[in-house]
């Protein structure tokens, strides 16, 4: 085949340096336990601010084979600099993740989001041009949809800092591309949920907060009749989007939606979780927090990158829902 190392992560990753911002947390956990899987030579770095997520038992099937730097701070330049040099792919996924929060404090979104990746890229501009990053964002930076699906030709106007910090970094490192040549890729990820996200608050990460809410025999409940749609990514379909946008020649420059174009709504999302644990819903109506920062529907077109590199979500919700219920089941204690 043509061009297939291009695409092929086994081919591209093998004995090759990376290096993951926010290593220790959900999506950057499960990205490190499949590059090591594929022979990369790890390091994960991580500042473990409390209720991020950043969890060491994440990185328990790897514990022996990668490098951890933590507590460790994308904002300091000297430590990125260390990282950074000797690495071909740098995979940025570390932030201020909590949107709930950037309504009353907008501070460590500019700081965390906005100047984090600022010195991430001004240490590999500086240290090692020759580097790929790969920028993890998100669907907010659209805010509300003008028509669905979304693709990444529609307009970008989010409703909240966290959003519009998100969308920030990504112009840095898509700024990067463009005028130092240093390659770039930007996703722009949907509702993510499955095994290694954080499950202590529900301020983030909804579809696992609902199964933690069933584990423990609760009522899971649902804004105004759970009618919303959203776009719900099992983590390891995630996971093969980024090592596939990494590994190809084609995405450099691009931005990219990493979502599913089949919307379920709040309710069947809720409904599928209920059917496998044996939970209720409870209809509530929406605290003033997430009426303020609610874009409406929403669904992601997955055209682009599936022209692009051939990947499209292949873990349905009933499975995805049954493989994260049984991950939490069985290692409850190190997430509660």
């Amino acid at each position: 085949m043509t061009n297939s190392n291009m695409t092929d992560p086994t081919k591209s990753f093998k004995d090759k340096k990376v290096l993951i911002t926010g290593g220790l947390g959900f999506i950057g956990s499960n990205l490190a336990i499949r590059l090591v899987e594929l022979g990369a030579d790890v390091t994960l770095m991580d500042l473990m601010i409390d209720d991020y997520g950043g969890n060491s038992f994440n990185i328990e099937p790897i514990k022996e084979r990668g490098e951890v730097h933590s507590p460790a701070d994308i904002r300091d330049a000297e430590v990125m600099g260390n990282l950074v040099s000797d690495k071909e792919f740098v995979f940025h996924l570390a932030g201020q993740v909590c949107h709930v929060m950037s309504l009353t404090n907008p501070f460590p979104d500019i700081d965390i989001n906005i100047k984090g990746t600022a010195v991430v890229m001004e240490a590999i501009r500086k240290l090692n041009p020759k580097a790929k990053v790969i920028f993890s964002g998100t669907r907010g930076e659209y805010g509300p949809a003008a028509s669905l699906p979304v693709n990444e030709e529609a307009p970008t106007n989010p409703k909240g800092m966290y959003e519009l910090s998100n969308l920030t970094a990504e112009k840095i490192v898509k700024l990067y591309n463009d005028i130092h040549n240093i390659r770039g890729v930007m996703l722009r990820i949907t509702n993510t949920y499955g095994p290694r996200g954080q499950m202590k608050h529900s301020r983030f990460g909804v579809v696992n907060w609902f199964v933690r809410l069933a584990l423990e025999g609760k009522p899971i409940p649902v804004f105004d009749e759970g009618k919303m749609i959203r776009d719900f990514l099992y983590v390891d379909d995630c996971i093969d989007a980024i090592v596939k946008a990494a590994a190809s020649t084609k995405t450099t420059g691009e931005v990219l939606n990493v979502g599913v174009d089949i919307p379920h709504t709040i309710r069947e999302m809720a409904e599928t979780i209920c059917e496998i644990t044996g939970t209720d819903i409870e209809l509530v109506p929406p605290t003033p927090e997430r009426a303020a920062l609610e874009p409406g529907n929403f669904y992601s077109d997955i055209t682009k990158i599936r022209s692009l590199i051939d990947w499209s979500p292949t873990v349905n919700l009933k499975e995805g829902l049954t493989k994260t219920v049984e991950y939490y089941k069985q290692y409850r204690k190190y997430y509660w």
